[in-house]
């Protein structure tokens, strides 16, 4: 199972959810995924990304995780009241086959109030099913040489004192093992340059 905790997302998608409980509860949305990299073969893979976003809607928040969100100033009670009964709704998302070759067609449509945190999760899981798949060995040193690399340009020019970085990869990631310790290689060396995380 890929994603394990509704929070394995960003926390600013807990604000524009907060904000459409608040002010926009009858909304109604549609979500499609684009593939944006040309001749991606994701055909193959279509039954375990099914499998991945079912795991995906039987979660819901445990209680350590609403109490964490209970405090985080800008959450309101009322908002994770709601959490407390919350889950993804499985018959709001279709994922079949695309129209071209090697493409699919994922489609999210229903109440914007209990669709809006399948983007992140679904995105993140295309991504580790397509990698798991297709990346046997992955090639975790050379991973490890170009974060470091790029670590350094930053904490070792005097010119960027000042600078800070966030990470925002949860959506793109390789997968949530190389996302964990990307995440805590940059706050363990990069000082007070990593700004943090955007993950929740």
């Amino acid at each position: 199972m890929i994603i394990t905790s509704l929070l394995d997302t960003d926390l600013y998608k807990f604000t524009m959810m907060q904000v459409v409980l608040h002010h926009f509860p009858a909304a109604q949305v549609e979500y499609r995924y684009k593939c944006r990299t040309p001749n991606v073969n994701l055909a193959p893979y279509l039954d375990e990304i099914r499998e991945e976003v079912h795991a995906l809607c039987q979660l819901k928040f445990t209680d350590d995780e609403l109490e964490y969100l209970r405090e985080l100033r800008f959450i309101k009670s009322d908002f994770v009241d709601f959490l407390g009964l919350f889950h993804l709704p499985e018959k709001c998302i279709q994922i079949d086959k695309g129209e071209l070759p090697g493409e699919i067609a994922i489609s999210v449509k229903g109440p914007w109030l209990h669709t809006i945190l399948f983007e992140i999760p679904v995105l993140a899981i295309v991504n580790e099913v397509f990698f798991r798949n297709t990346c046997k060995e992955p090639g975790w040193e050379e991973g490890r040489r170009r974060l470091r690399k790029k670590m350094n340009l930053v904490i070792d020019d005097p010119a960027l004192t000042d600078f800070r970085v966030a990470e925002y990869g949860t959506r793109r990631r390789f997968s949530k093992q190389w996302h964990d310790e990307v995440v805590e290689t940059m706050r363990n060396q990069m000082g007070a340059h990593f700004a943090g995380t955007s993950n929740i």
